[in-house]
């Protein structure tokens, strides 16, 4: 998307004195919280999500979760446009464990562990730096701990792409609606030059349904609030051995991923 440096300099001040509601806004129902310390948010409700990958053992366990995610929030089938790359757009996918903990790959954990894929989405980050850089708080995390990315807000200048440490984010350099095969309409498309992003199925919270991918994950994947000490993910933390992804840079992601404990346990 263009866009002059006097268009955009004028949107980053509206930025600070707020913006009218979009149809994101009453998709989202949720106020922008920019920032917030660790101990307020664990004083009230935080989603988490833990993935046991104890339990991914096939591909199709991987695919099924992608393909609920994907479909029904219109996630186009576009992996490299014209043999470029950088085209591809996606809300969970999986890696290698090198490529996911890279600051752990010399520690000692079993070879069959380090040769796993991982799913990896947003971490939705209890200190999220994609939400600072953000001149038009088209992402902004809810007081639920969600970062939620206002696809109506977004101007394309890609600072939060440049501020999230964990490639969570896709932008729209082609328009991505001529990659759909079909089209959920409980879910709006974007546009090109928009970015993108995993948001834990904030439409479905709304409806009291929980995430997609974790409904189709066969146990695998666990969704609730991490400030509830009696909550399935808590229970589950608290019996099984389970670490995040990059955890030295202070982002606190609300993504856990179980890779050693009892598998009956929790």
């Amino acid at each position: 998307m263009s866009i002059d440096r006097r268009k955009f300099l004028k949107l980053a001040g509206l930025a600070g004195v707020g913006l009218g509601l979009s149809t994101s806004d009453l998709l989202f129902k949720g106020d922008a919280v920019a920032s917030s310390s660790h101990s307020k948010a664990m004083a009230k409700e935080r989603l988490a999500m833990v993935i046991d990958m104890r339990k991914f053992r096939t591909e199709e366990d991987y695919k099924r979760v992608i393909d609920a995610c994907h479909s029904i929030h219109n996630v186009p089938t576009l992996i490299a446009e014209k043999n470029n790359p950088k085209n591809e757009v996606k809300w969970i996918w999986k890696d290698s464990y090198e490529h996911t903990f890279p600051d752990q790959s010399d520690d000692f954990h079993p070879e069959a562990l380090k040769e796993k894929s991982f799913l990896l989405l947003c971490n939705h980050c209890d200190n999220p730096p994609c939400v600072r850089v953000c001149p038009t708080k088209a992402t902004f995390k809810r007081e639920d701990g969600l970062v939620i990315q206002d696809p109506h807000r977004c101007i394309g200048c890609r600072f939060c792409m440049a501020g999230c440490p964990y490639g969570s984010r896709s932008f729209n350099w082609v328009d991505p609606r001529l990659y759909l095969e079909k089209t959920d309409p409980a879910y709006p498309t974007r546009t090109m030059g928009v970015v993108e992003k995993c948001t834990f199925c904030v439409e479905r919270l709304a409806k009291g349904l929980g995430p997609a991918c974790a409904e189709q994950s066969n146990g695998g994947m666990v969704f609730g609030n991490l400030s509830d000490p009696n909550s399935e993910v808590r229970k589950l933390l608290a019996s099984n051995y389970a670490i995040r992804r990059k955890p030295s840079l202070g982002t606190l992601p609300s993504v856990f991923y179980i890779i050693g404990g009892d598998e009956n346990a929790g």
